[in-house]
């Protein structure tokens, strides 16, 4: 799936700190919203990488109101600072990082990551060595060391409708969901995959260009998956589990929750119609995801104050999260989603 604004490598930019442009080997991409404390872990761990890895480090804040674009002018001078006057998304605040980088490779990062001393330097090692692989997915970790799906198929109509109260009480979608879900991630499998988790990707900078690069499309959710698929038609998608990352995962998503909720219903709604998904299938799926909404919105309160009554504040606090999501959508994103 070729995005309309696919095109070839543009020129590197023009030198920028004083190093010729061809001895940079990786670009790493951030985009950070209001996310002060876990980007600097991040950045301190980039800051600690072989001497001899070639990189650079770009950060796109999208307009943070925590004083975090202040903090890496701060404390880490060495990194491409871009400041944007508002959130302008995932997908265009790393197209820009993305057209400014100098490296022969792109690795488009989320600020709620810690990458170990070396990891860089195997993908590119790897990479080197295999000029036929077009993206590169490292295996993933949480902060307690437990395994991540890193990698899935390709989400079906199906897989996403079962995701609603309306059906997955009855069942018949549950098969297709845990295949979509879980069943198909080993993590230990090494080769080729579907879609890669867009916490990290690596991929060579002239097949972002050419195959991308991310759909300004999409605000939060769904670009990984088109920018994979897009990849993946021409070049090998590759789960290399020799590489692990840690990814906090959600830091974002919780502390914004109506916002990310939206669009994260908005994103898998473009991405089944640029991948195909027929009008009216796509129409069903808008109606019983618009029907499941206040379901979910009552259902997610009653929860909320039942687990409170019985003490469980960890999950009562998970419900309520929910709920907000919930709200969020139907009473600010409805109407952007039917547009979607």
């Amino acid at each position: 799936m070729t995005d309309p604004l696919s095109q070839q490598a543009p020129p590197l930019p023009a030198e920028r700190t004083g190093k010729g442009t061809a001895q940079v080997d990786v670009s790493v991409c951030i985009v950070n919203w209001n996310c002060k404390d876990v980007l600097r872990g991040c950045l301190q761990s980039l800051c600690d990488q072989p001497s001899d890895l070639r990189l650079e480090i770009l950060v796109v804040d999208n307009a943070s109101a925590d004083g975090a674009a202040a903090m890496v002018a701060r404390e880490f001078p060495e990194v491409v600072l871009l400041r944007n006057a508002e959130n302008v998304g995932f997908a265009s605040a790393n197209n820009r990082a993305a057209r400014l980088a100098n490296g022969r490779y792109l690795f488009f990062l989320n600020n709620d990551t810690v990458v170990p001393f070396g990891a860089i330097c195997r993908l590119v090692e790897y990479a080197d060595a295999h000029p036929e692989v077009g993206m590169i997915g490292p295996r993933l970790r949480d902060g307690q060391g437990r395994l991540q799906a890193s990698y899935r198929c390709r989400p079906t109509l199906a897989a996403l409708l079962h995701r609603t109260s309306i059906l997955r009480w009855t069942g018949l979608l549950h098969d297709a969901y845990r295949r979509y879900r879980r069943q198909r991630f080993d993590p230990e499998h090494r080769g080729r995959v579907e879609l890669l988790i867009g916490a990290a990707v690596f991929l060579p900078r002239r097949v972002f260009f050419e195959c991308g690069p991310w759909d300004e499309g999409y605000i939060f959710g769904g670009e990984d998956l088109d920018l994979s698929t897009g990849v993946g038609q021409k070049y090998e998608v590759v789960y290399l589990p020799s590489v692990e990352i840690t990814h906090y995962g959600r830091v974002s998503t919780r502390q914004h929750i109506g916002f990310c909720f939206s669009y994260m219903l908005m994103g898998l709604a473009r991405y089944l119609r640029r991948t195909g998904c027929p009008p009216p299938a796509l129409f069903a799926y808008k109606l019983i995801v618009s029907l499941d909404a206040p379901v979910q919105f009552v259902g997610k309160a009653i929860q909320y104050l039942w687990r409170r009554v019985r003490g469980k504040e960890r999950k009562a606090q998970q419900s309520l999260l929910a709920w907000r999501g919930f709200a969020h959508f139907l009473f600010r994103g409805m109407i952007p989603f039917w547009r979607a």
